[in-house]
């Protein structure tokens, strides 16, 4: 099973605006293909920076107005969240290597 823990639209200001940590969120759909793809990849990532980045997911069938908030057209996307900003943002499916690309700046 996941480590990677859920959020809510009642739970995203706390786990996510309000970390001190960066928080990555995985906006992710149940039906979804391409975010499947993506699992094993946010998995993997979740091991490799814990203790440096939060990872998250949020159902976006769920959390509409979250979505809607960070303007999520399409799913997977990620958005790396630093003291409460959104910094960076991939959409689709991405190999590790690109996300890391993309998101390491923020990971010093």
């Amino acid at each position: 099973m996941s480590s990677i823990q859920h959020v809510t639209e009642e739970s995203f200001q706390e786990t996510v605006l309000d970390s001190t940590l960066p928080v990555l969120v995985d906006f992710t759909a149940v039906w979804c293909g391409p975010c499947k793809m993506l699992e094993p990849v946010v998995e993997e990532l979740a091991g490799e920076w814990e203790g440096t980045v939060t990872i998250v997911k949020l159902d976006v069938d769920h959390n509409q107005s979250v979505a809607m908030k960070y303007m999520v057209m399409g799913v997977p996307t990620l958005i790396l969240f630093q003291n409460g900003e959104p910094k960076e943002r991939l959409t689709g499916y991405k190999p590790k290597k690109q996300i890391l690309k993309k998101l390491s700046p923020y990971l010093k």
